[in-house]
Order: structure tokens, then sequence, then C-alpha cells
């Protein structure tokens, strides 16, 4: 069994985030895909992000109908700040052993990951996904494998998809009024109005 995740404050989640996770599922033949929300992000502290329970029910809309993609609140149920590579052990600790994980991120994370809590310990316990992003190099292969050794042998560089989708241009979008239907599944749209969430915005993607 080949496991997908795909970790994210997914501040909403958004079409982007469903066209990533079908390449991969796909392209690599995985059993199923997780979509993994943060409680406490690491590296997007800086802002407000929305409540747990609202992204997980925005994510749990989101999947609705679609085979062999999941939600687990499982570093949401996790206090303190999130880290990648303890979700990971966790994972692997509680699934059958001959399960695979493969850890789906941008091109642009990739090239960061040096940076990652026990980023040698994370390859052991998974191999990486990279998908490309807007305005993103191709990663620098020889530099990572410098600073994570065995890097390149545990890592799948994807060439597709190159979409365009911000997070945090939805949240603009949202709080100036503006029609966010060609960017969010429509449960989320319906969701977001709803709650009346992003009236106001701030922080990263």
């Amino acid at each position: 069994m080949k496991t997908g995740i795909l970790g994210g404050t997914f501040d909403p989640v958004h079409k982007g985030h469903i066209a990533i996770a079908r390449e991969a599922k796909v392209s690599q033949n995985l059993s199923e895909v997780i979509f993994i929300p943060v409680g406490q992000p690491v590296f997007k502290s800086e802002y407000l992000i929305t409540p747990a329970e609202h992204r997980l029910a925005m994510l749990r809309l989101a999947v609705v109908g679609i085979t062999d993609f999941r939600v687990s609140d499982i570093e949401v149920e996790r206090s303190g700040p999130s880290y990648t590579v303890d979700t990971l052990a966790q994972m692997r600790n509680s699934s059958n052993t001959d399960n695979e994980l493969y850890f789906l991120l941008g091109w642009d994370s990739l090239m960061q990951l040096p940076e990652w809590r026990e980023p040698e310990r994370m390859i052991e316990l998974c191999y990486l996904i990279a998908i490309p992003r807007p305005g993103c190099k191709r990663p620098d292969m020889a530099q990572l494998e410098a600073s994570i050794p065995g890097i390149t042998g545990r890592t799948i560089l994807l060439d597709k998809p190159l979409l365009d989708i911000s997070a945090s241009v939805i949240r603009e979008k949202v709080a100036r009024g503006q029609n966010i239907d060609n960017l969010v599944p429509g449960p989320v749209v319906d969701y977001i109005t709803e709650h009346g969430l992003y009236k106001t915005t701030g922080g990263k993607s």
C-alpha cells in the first residue's frame, strides 16, 4: 500500500490542492491520499489562522465523493507546533509495516527542507513527491544531497500540475466580495459564505 500525505494550513482548501493530490495519486499509483491540516503551524504562526474546526470541515467537504481521498485530524489533535517528522513517525508506527508513505510538497518547500526539523529522519520515514510551483526553479538536488545525504534517492520530482492558486489571494477576494467559484470547490464556497469566513485578511498562503 502506498499512502500519499498532503499537509498544510488549508486556509482554505482550494482546487490546486485537489489537483496536486490527483496528479500524485495517478502518476505514482498511490493507494490513497490523506489531507492533514496543521494545528499550530511552525512557519506560518505570524498570522492568525482560521480555527481548525472550520479548516477540517472545509477539507471534508472538498473530498466528498473523491475515491481514496480522506482527511485526518492527527495534527489538529496534537498540542503545540506541528512538525512533519512527528506526524510521519506517528503514522508509520500506527500503520502496517509494508505501507509506504509519500509526502507531497512544493518545489520551494523541498529546497527549504534542510531548515525543517530532522530532515534526515523524514527521508527515512517517507518518500518525497515534489510538485512545481509558479516562479520556482527546479530543485537543485545536488545542493540538497550535500545537506541531506540520501535525499536524491528518496525524492520524486513531478513536472505538473503547475497551478497559480493561492489561499491568501482567495482570502483577499472574499474580503473584497469577489467571486472565488473558479478557485475553490463549490461546497467550500458555500461553507465560507455560510460561516462568514475571511471578512478580513492577513498572512500568507
